[in-house]
């Protein structure tokens, strides 16, 4: 029988493992324990902070042996703001935590016994992400203050100087809560429903104020952004009156300089607005893009279909290697951007279709379009049953699953098994060090008539 847990007990446990947002994991009485802050090896006393009936949480109390991976985290808000996971442990242990994820994932959920071919660490932990959103507020004083959402929270958590962004977003930030200050412009108040600033987004020479409505003293804004960011090329406003999550929504309106900026990559070069998708990681993006190209093996004679293709970036890398390429992406602004990626890199052998990709790929299978390979690159969430089964139905030779989170690549692994589809590798790529998030491309094959 299992030993009864209640709020505010003391035991001293040994922690087992690791779970997929980094707590954790040890074991009282046969029920899984997961402890915050805590790592694989380590003894500690711990405090059961909540006992339910599907899962227990505690705190650590005291550290009692320490993992010899244990390092002291280099940033203050490291456990309050929700941004970083993995940053009281050394980079090596993270990689290796990482990568088993991975392969139990696919084990546990997928059924899938293959282990990680590769883990494609990052050569740079720090000041890697190429795109920021700050959430703007203000303190108990009334000063600007802008950071990152406490975990599971609205509570925004200062920060002036996040490790995981440019020097240059940081200093954006800084210059949009002086200004601020100065012009006592309210940040928006979600509870009380008033106020105007809500973020603050930066990519690569662009920065987009999100905010209710107009902003008074916006010239003001711009040569304080400017002096800041020497580098910057564009400031737009993005009017988002939606009282959802969704950070861009609504209208755009440039304020100065450019309505999109120009970005490289593997050798080609793409425009991007505001809404369009691209890579965080622009390092790691070309060796993730460089291995799903690897599985995708190309000799030139192939049609490709490259779904959630965003502004294009694998399709337009594909192009050059392929005979035909068909890029699918749901967002009209980012098709567009797509279409005049190909344009600037002279790509002719590649278009673009704005679909839902679960009625692209019926579309597809309805047409007798069959590609010889498929790429597949969905949101978090994985894909639709409608589209592995369309997916199926055009029975390309090689199908290269790109995937974000492996507990939903490994359910939809085990549905591709299930109508004929096999995982034969898999490489991991950390595209966010320090995080909890690990990428994986994942090639599958069809299997013999007489193996299905």
């Amino acid at each position: 029988m299992s030993e009864a847990l209640e709020r505010n007990q003391l035991h001293t446990v040994r922690i087992e493992g690791c779970t997929s947002e980094g707590q954790g994991v040890a074991r009282i009485g046969g029920r899984a324990v997961f402890v915050k802050g805590a790592l694989p090896g380590e003894q500690c006393l711990i405090r059961i902070l909540k006992a339910g009936k599907t899962a227990v949480y505690a705190k650590v109390e005291e550290l009692q042996e320490a993992s010899a991976h244990r390092v002291s985290p280099d940033c203050p808000h490291f456990g309050k703001c929700g941004g970083c996971d993995f940053r009281h442990v050394d980079y090596e242990e993270e990689c290796r935590l990482k990568s088993r994820r991975v392969e139990d994932a696919l084990r546990r959920i997928g059924g899938v016994e293959l282990p990680v071919e590769e883990f494609l660490a990052a050569e740079e932990g720090t000041r890697y992400r190429a795109k920021a959103i700050f959430a703007v507020g203000q303190n108990a004083s009334g000063r600007a203050v802008t950071g990152f959402y406490r975990a599971r929270s609205h509570d925004i958590i200062p920060v002036e100087d996040c490790l995981l962004q440019t020097r240059e977003a940081n200093a954006a930030a800084a210059a949009l809560r002086r200004w601020m200050d100065e012009f006592g412009v309210p940040a928006w108040q979600e509870q009380r429903g008033k106020g105007l600033v809500k973020h603050i987004f930066v990519r690569e020479g662009m920065v987009c104020i999100v905010a209710r409505d107009r902003l008074p003293h916006a010239g003001a804004l711009v040569e304080a952004l400017k002096e800041a960011c020497p580098e910057l090329r564009s400031v737009i406003l993005n009017r988002n009156r939606s009282e959802g999550n969704t950070v861009l929504s609504g209208s755009f309106e440039t304020l100065w300089g450019e309505s999109e900026v120009e970005v490289g990559l593997s050798g080609l070069r793409f425009r991007l607005s505001p809404r369009s998708f691209f890579q965080v990681n622009p390092r790691q993006a070309e060796r993730l893009y460089a291995r799903a190209l690897d599985y995708a093996g190309l000799s030139g004679s192939e049609t490709l279909v490259d779904l959630y293709c965003g502004a294009g970036s694998i399709g337009l890398l594909a192009a050059s290697k392929a005979r035909e390429v068909i890029g699918v992406e749901v967002v009209p602004e980012a098709v567009e951007d797509a279409r005049m990626n190909a344009r600037r890199n002279g790509a002719e052998n590649i278009r673009f279709l704005c679909a839902d990709a679960s009625e692209a790929a019926q579309q597809f299978a309805r047409e007798g379009v069959k590609p010889d390979v498929l790429i597949v690159d969905p949101p978090r969430k994985g894909l639709d049953e409608a589209v592995i089964a369309a997916a199926v139905e055009m029975a390309p030779r090689r199908l290269v699953y790109v995937s974000c989170d492996p507990g939903t690549l490994a359910r939809d692994l085990r549905r591709f098994r299930e109508l004929g589809y096999e995982a034969r590798r898999v490489t991991a790529v950390d595209m966010f060090p320090r995080t909890r998030h690990v990428e994986s491309v994942v090639l599958l094959c069809r299997k013999p008539a007489a193996a299905i």
